[in-house]
């Protein structure tokens, strides 16, 4: 197993609580930690009819419970309730293109909601860590191709990335009272643009290729010029749990890059791998304009070298396999009479095999 120390968090003396357990990234770390029989709960808002959460059917031996990571006192009351060891905040508003329509609540929930996870986790005793989930997107980006490293500038330049700087300023502040009041390890944790099966947002790039696909209608892509540091979604979660491992250890990490090796994948060449991997084939209408929408940077490169040095941490799938697996994962469900638990277990098990008795993709 790849996951290196996962007895030091297998042993807590309670769970881990998971916020957002319901949204795509929550669901697969939910999924893994089952797996991997680490006990846990998940504090989140009610999931999405189409969602991952509720493709998968989970059967927690511990009850996960609905609420809004804005109420502070509902908040506070699950955490006495149920006392985690260990918190993995997820709970955000993700989507850069609708914090553009919804601002205000964009600030709200990244940053006051994650202050409120913060201060429940002080004034909880059980709780030893805190994993705060952000983004590659807090940089400060020229557009200069540079990769990112963890001492780099932050500084947004939509609702979005902007309220994930304020996060990251959150999460140093609450880091100082802790550091005063020996409490909890906090730490921010910055993964890339993570893909996989059951991801069925909108305007993201491979769900609106598989919702193509599902309606038979044509799937606008625009700025397929544009890299991203595209991973799968196991690669940053195995990297979330052995940081959590070292901070239980007591490491001092302020934050950690976790990015996908090799050159980034255009928005073209992510579209072309994936349907040249599986029948999913929905028509594609390229629509360039020659100059970037001022929506979304049009490069983004991240350095993942300390994770690599500190953690010993390796993503184990390329961008293109990640590409490949994420469509496979679709074919099995749409196709292949595969249940969601299933295909996504496959994805996990391959994770857990050792590098080299990993299934070949070519």
């Amino acid at each position: 197993m790849n996951l290196t120390g996962i007895n030091r968090v297998k042993s807590l003396d309670g769970p881990i609580l998971v916020t957002g357990h319901t949204g795509f990234k929550g669901a697969w770390l939910k999924l893994l930690l089952e797996r991997l029989e680490i006990e846990q709960i998940g504090l989140s808002l009610t999931p999405l009819a189409d969602s991952l959460f509720n493709r998968i059917g989970f059967h927690s031996l511990r009850h996960d419970e609905t609420g809004d990571i804005n109420d502070f006192d509902s908040c506070l009351r699950f955490f006495a309730k149920y006392r985690p060891s260990v918190v993995i905040h997820l709970a955000a508003q993700p989507l850069v293109l609708e914090s553009y329509n919804r601002p205000i609540d964009t600030f709200q929930t990244n940053v006051m909601g994650t202050a409120n996870i913060l201060e429940c986790a002080r004034r909880t005793s059980s709780v030893e860590v805190v994993l705060v989930s952000t983004t590659d997107k807090v940089y400060e980006n020229n557009e200069n191709s540079k990769p990112f490293r963890e001492v780099d500038n932050l500084k947004g330049k939509d609702p979005y990335s902007a309220s994930k700087v304020g996060t990251e300023s959150a999460i140093n502040a609450w880091r100082n009272i802790s550091k005063i009041e020996k409490g909890p390890n906090i730490s921010a944790a910055r993964a890339g643009n993570v893909i996989g099966g059951g991801d069925f947002a909108k305007d993201r790039l491979i769900p609106d290729l598989v919702r193509g696909y599902i309606s038979n209608q044509d799937v606008l892509i625009r700025n397929s010029k544009s890299n991203r540091p595209w991973q799968h979604v196991l690669d940053p979660l195995s990297g979330y749990l052995q940081l959590v491992n070292a901070l239980l250890e007591g490491i001092d990490v302020p934050a950690m890059n976790f990015g996908p090796n090799g050159t980034n994948l255009s928005v073209g060449e992510v579209v072309s791998i994936f349907s040249e991997n599986s029948p999913l084939t929905p028509k594609v209408v390229f629509e360039d304009t020659g100059a970037q929408i001022p929506l979304e940077a049009e490069t983004l490169y991240l350095d993942p070298g300390f994770s690599k040095k500190l953690l010993n941490w390796i993503p184990q799938w390329s961008q293109e396999e990640a590409v490949i697996s994420t469509a496979r994962w679709w074919d099995n469900i749409l196709n292949n009479d595969m249940t969601a638990r299933e295909a996504s277990l496959l994805d996990i098990q391959e994770l857990l095999l050792a590098p080299e008795v990993k299934p070949n993709f070519t």
